[in-house]
């Protein structure tokens, strides 16, 4: 089974890592592809530029219904199997955002998505 962590995209990346995903529509301010050291980046499989502006709008009461909605968003997704695929093939992988906050993010509800779906 796969492991995956999620970390946020200014620390510093570490072998525990493995396979590391940026999963941000939008490429973190002022990091290099080099200091980032994420060899995909599943823009596709981020939020929609909608749901994003509409969450930022209002993050402290919004995140019960964002995740309700990203969650939608991922299950209807064409690219979202072969994404899973992708995780499949590793052993480790970490979710790379950008958020300040650790647990009102895409990555963490990408996270436990993607659990749930590899379980399955």
């Amino acid at each position: 089974m796969t492991e995956i962590k999620t970390k946020r995209a200014y620390e510093a990346p570490a072998e525990s890592d493995g396979f590391r995903i940026l999963v941000d529509r939008l490429w973190p301010r002022g990091l290099t592809h080099e200091r980032l050291a994420c060899p995909l980046w599943a823009k596709e499989i981020a939020p929609s530029s909608d749901l994003r502006k509409w969450f930022h709008a209002d993050p402290g009461n919004r995140w019960p219904e964002f995740e309700d909605r990203y969650k939608a968003e991922l299950a209807a997704n064409p690219a979202f199997p072969t994404f899973l695929q992708t995780l499949a093939a590793h052993t480790v992988v970490t979710l790379v955002y950008a958020s300040r906050d650790p647990l009102h993010n895409e990555a963490a509800v990408l996270q436990s998505f993607c659990r749930e779906r590899l379980a399955e």
